[in-house]
């Protein structure tokens, strides 16, 4: 068993001419720099906020007048905002968040934020949002729990309430940015959000400007992408998170690790004795991770499947940190489809 850790995700802050992010204590808020306008904008994660960031680039020159509340390497599912950040969402102009439960700890700070009349932002409504996806992979192999007693190690209790928590926050998939024509239909959703709230077109204008890009770089991440076969174009993650990437990429999922589209969710023994049934009988030959979760539980599925089968560490709710070659939106997408491309075509 062979494991990748391409890409360091320090739980730092990302401070870039690209992005620019802070994390403010219950002492000292955050507030834009005076070069920048008045405009207050506070966005919920770092993926967004590389996208919020062009724009505002675009518009003023820099993003200064943009806070990201969620450090880097934070998981989304389980980031809970300090009284400050609460604050500040409350007294900005504009809060841009992911939604659909996505983030379930700041759901709070919105309410907040929408009550003492700030405008609040779900971006990924507005994207044509994918419903959960409803297989599961089936033990039809007949084993019983005993073969996948190395890795219940590492899995928690068998335990499906636990599981079915992960769909409770709804209906839709929130990870839509792996879908990058999603993502460009979000530049100008938020180009157009900041346009009405400045009353100033250039937002409108930049939008679409960040569009383009993404649209160009989507070219990019698909040429990457077409050196895998079509009979190795097969996905095994640590959770469900990768639905929109399967979907425009052609890409079919084999299993999840944690069912749901949360990291909060368990894995019981016995669906990961069907996960590792799957992985065999589609000669699966690496098995996709979150770089800033905990590697172990995808380590012991790799080692009870046997063989080659590698763990590679994406970066899928958070952007990297310097030297990561995704420190921005767009080179986490290339990164992460150079790092796909490469495990399955070896």
């Amino acid at each position: 068993m062979k494991r990748i850790l391409a890409i360091a995700t320090p739980a730092v802050l990302l401070i870039t001419g690209c992005v620019a992010t802070s994390e403010p204590t219950d002492d000292v808020l955050a507030v834009p720099s005076e070069q920048s306008s008045n405009l207050v904008v506070v966005v919920s994660n770092s993926i967004l906020g590389s996208v919020v960031a062009d724009i505002l680039v675009c518009a003023e020159g820099d993003s200064s007048a943009m806070t990201v509340l969620m450090p880097l390497g934070t998981d989304p599912h389980d980031f809970q905002p300090s009284s400050a950040q609460v604050a500040l969402m409350v007294g900005a102009d504009l809060v841009i968040a992911n939604g659909l439960g996505l983030e379930q700890g700041l759901e709070g700070g919105f309410d907040a934020a929408r009550t003492d009349g700030a405008r609040v932002l779900e971006v990924a409504e507005f994207v044509d949002p994918l419903l959960w996806r409803t297989e599961e992979v089936e033990d039809d192999h007949g084993h019983d729990d005993d073969h996948a007693d190395e890795v219940d190690d590492h899995a928690g209790d068998d335990d499906h309430a636990e599981s079915e928590e992960a769909h409770d926050h709804g209906e839709y998939d929130p990870h839509f940015w792996f879908d990058m024509n999603r993502m460009a239909l979000a530049a100008t959703v938020m180009g157009a959000e900041l346009a009405e709230v400045t009353g100033d077109e250039i937002y409108n204008t930049c939008g679409a400007e960040v569009q383009e890009g993404i649209v160009e770089t989507e070219k990019d991440v698909i040429e990457i992408l077409e050196a895998i076969p079509a009979d190795h174009r097969a996905l095994v993650t640590d959770h469900e998170a990768f639905s929109y990437f399967a979907q425009r990429y052609d890409f079919t999922i084999v299993g999840v690790v944690i069912p749901g589209g949360s990291t909060l969710g368990a894995a019981d023994s016995k669906a990961l004795a069907a996960l590792v049934s799957a992985i065999k009988d589609n000669n699966v030959p690496a098995i996709f991770g979150n770089a800033s979760l905990n590697p172990a539980l995808l380590e012991a599925l790799a080692a009870e499947v046997g063989g080659d089968v590698q763990v590679v560490d994406l970066l899928v709710e958070s952007l990297g940190g310097p030297g990561s070659h995704a420190e921005t939106y767009l080179e986490l997408m290339t990164t992460n489809a150079t790092l796909i491309a490469e495990a399955l075509t070896d």
